[in-house]
């Protein structure tokens, strides 16, 4: 059986596509990245049961500017098509999404491989976010994406455009058109376009992304409508529904094998709550307050059969809701060789596992050669920066597991800080360093969190001896707990267990007066990190960065 997830951890909005090959078929998905560099993460398989890593398509700043941008906005939404012989990749950038406004800049780039390269970005519009590239079997490109409006009075989401794109003039050309307004599940979004049988089918995600999402699907005999929605529509939801683990099920694409199965990758999440020991007690016509996903939305998958009447309904699952274990395709097995759980930083290049806030790695912050064996990173500004933080984080994708470090760190003051750092956003993520003491100037350890923005201690700063640091986060499911030790002593827990649900787009989405002031969409990260509020850029060496999943 194929295990859902198949992308665990902070993996959303899948756009899956299918490539034949002389070997057997690849299978790419591509997957949001919000403010987290590089953009557009992509994932590779030849039997949709085993995925790995692949690579990045949006690696330049030529392609993509994060500077300054709020949580959770960045890379939305991302559509992987392949088409002529190439890959097209359509992205938003959404700089702004406070308030009645949004500021969504779409674009396209294209790449004769899936590794690259990728070509400079083609401005497409701005008129809304999750753009999508479909090639139709006369040869002509069409862009659909949601339309958003700030108007007084209207819904923001204001249904799905279509245009044609030139591929030669590299530009939206003709009339724009609102295909499809969407329906009583409300906030219609990631649109995307298949063609079967001499019907257009219209696959789009409802509902808002926490727990009522939804796959809706609308089909038409002509690709601008009028489109008919799937008789008892959703095709996939868990709202309101006893699922074995998956929620919040929706913004999904289809793919098709070369045997004629289909199946859909679709967003998902895992609730502390609902996984844990306590599942049984859970009643989902209760209500959903109180459920949190610090694993970040993640991507799941769901096989697909097509009636005699040319809808398509979901295999399992009552026809509708989402399952853990979905049977395997007809397709060879194709398993990856195990990664290994620590980094010891002997490349000269980032694990495609590291990311960065905003900003790609670089020399002048974050090197891999100044020390060998070792990753340096030279103080720049606090967690809290939405420009330049020395950051280097990985997914956390288990609900129990455990990721080490060794720092070898010498601050002149308390301004400089380096360590261990269990990261949402700026405003949410607790912090176990190596730093000065504000009164004694001793070298110490202690650990803050930043919960909601407000900064508080939550330990004794405990006196180091010389000599470089081992920092450890162990997750076991609802709570983490920090640990240190120096040399061969043994591992010292410090400060009391923490709450993983403060670390999930539930906790981080806060509204005022009806309009969102902060927005959750992304997963927690485990990243290593130095800071120099001073500007003097200190640095700090670590050794090496493990992560290990762990027994329950």
């Amino acid at each position: 059986m194929i295990a859902n997830p198949i992308l665990p951890g902070f993996h959303a909005d899948p756009s899956i596509c299918r490539v034949p090959g002389k070997d057997g078929d690849d299978y790419y998905i591509a997957t949001s990245t919000f403010e987290w560099w590089p953009g557009v993460r992509i994932h590779h398989s030849k039997d949709l049961v085993n995925w790995r890593h692949h690579s990045y398509a949006v690696t330049r700043t030529s392609q993509l500017d994060l500077t300054g941008h709020p949580d959770s906005a960045g890379v939305w939404a991302p559509c992987l098509t392949y088409s002529g012989g190439q890959f097209w990749m359509i992205y938003t950038d959404v700089r702004s999404m406070y308030g009645a406004y949004k500021d969504t800049h779409n674009y396209l780039i294209t790449a004769p491989s899936i590794d690259g390269p990728w070509s400079e970005p083609i401005y497409l519009n701005s008129s809304g976010f999750d753009p999508s590239l479909f090639h139709d079997e006369d040869g002509r490109h069409w862009l659909i994406n949601q339309q958003w409006t700030h108007w007084p009075g209207k819904h923001n989401f204001n249904g799905i455009l279509l245009q044609e794109y030139d591929a030669e003039a590299k530009k939206l050309v003709g009339p724009i058109k609102n295909i499809y307004r969407g329906t009583e599940l409300g906030v219609v979004e990631g649109p995307h376009l298949y063609r079967r049988n001499g019907w257009y089918y219209l696959l789009t995600a409802e509902g808002g992304t926490f727990y009522e999402h939804a796959v809706t699907l609308a089909r038409s005999r002509n690709i601008d409508g009028p489109y008919e929605t799937l008789p008892g529509n959703p095709l996939l939801t868990a709202w309101q529904k006893k699922t074995d683990g998956l929620q919040r099920s929706g913004h999904a694409s289809l793919v098709e094998t070369a045997k004629g199965e289909w199946f859909l990758a679709h967003l998902c999440g895992r609730p502390l709550e609902w996984t844990g020991p306590n599942a049984d007690k859970n009643d989902p016509s209760g209500g959903y307050a109180g459920l949190h996903c610090p694993l970040g939305r993640e991507t799941g998958i769901q096989r697909v059969v097509w009636r005699d009447d040319d809808w398509p309904e979901i295999v399992g699952g009552n026809g509708q809701q989402p399952s853990v274990h979905v049977a395997l395709p007809d397709l060879p097995a194709h398993p990856f060789p195990a990664e290994a759980a620590r980094d010891d930083f002997d490349s000269a290049t980032f694990s495609g596992h590291l990311n960065s806030l905003r900003k790609p790695f670089d020399e002048s912050w974050a090197s891999l050669t100044e020390r060998p064996g070792h990753l340096r990173l030279k103080g720049r500004e606090s967690l809290m920066s939405l420009f330049d933080q020395s950051l280097v984080a990985r997914r956390q994708q288990h609900f129990h597991c455990r990721v080490e470090t060794r720092v070898d760190f010498e601050p002149d003051s308390f301004h400089q800080m380096a360590g261990l750092t269990t990261y949402y956003n700026t405003r949410n993520h607790a912090y176990l360093h190596v730093t000065r003491d504000i009164e004694t100037n001793e070298r110490v350890v202690c650990v803050n969190v930043n919960r909601d923005g407000q900064l508080s201690a939550v330990a004794t700063p405990v006196k180091l001896a010389a000599g470089p640091v081992d920092l450890a986060i162990t997750f076991s499911h609802d709570t983490y707990q920090f640990s240190f030790r120096q040399g061969d002593a043994a591992w010292q827990d410090i400060g009391p267990a923490l709450d993983a649900a403060m670390l999930s787009d539930e906790f981080a989405t806060r509204f005022v007066n009806g309009f969102a002031n902060s927005f959750g969409f992304t997963g927690n990260f485990i990243g290593i990190a130095c800071q120099d509020l001073a500007g003097t850029r200190v640095h700090a060496d670590f050794d090496y960065l493990s992560y290990e999943a762990t027994k329950a």
